[in-house]
């Protein structure tokens, strides 16, 4: 027995605050690029499709495709609202959580 699919991964780019064009309300956006990979017994094989980039309003959930052009703009716009606030952009790929010590791992104090 076989067992494939499709899995969709998001790789958060950059958060940046925009103007809503379902809720009119000027809140965080998120610029995501999502890929669509072929999976075979769980496991990501290939891409099905090419990798699209959508932006999410985080009030409404509004999720709209964003042209190709317009990713490097509303990068750099997101890296200048976060030096506005004195905050570091959004990494690409999440840290991993620090590693904490196990209970009864024979190193007690």
């Amino acid at each position: 027995m076989l067992l494939f699919g499709t899995r969709t991964r998001n790789a958060l780019l950059a958060t940046l605050t925009l103007l809503c064009g379902r809720c009119g309300n000027p809140s965080a956006h998120q610029l995501l690029r999502r890929t669509t990979m072929f999976t075979l017994f769980f496991v990501p094989l290939f891409p099905v499709r090419r990798a699209r980039v959508t932006a999410l309003c985080t009030f409404c959930g509004l999720t709209s495709e964003v042209p190709k052009e317009q990713v490097e703009g509303l990068q750099q716009q997101a890296a200048e609202q976060a030096a506005a606030y004195d905050q570091p952009p959004a990494p690409a790929v999440p840290p991993a959580p620090p590693a904490t010590e196990m209970p009864g791992s024979g190193r007690e104090g």
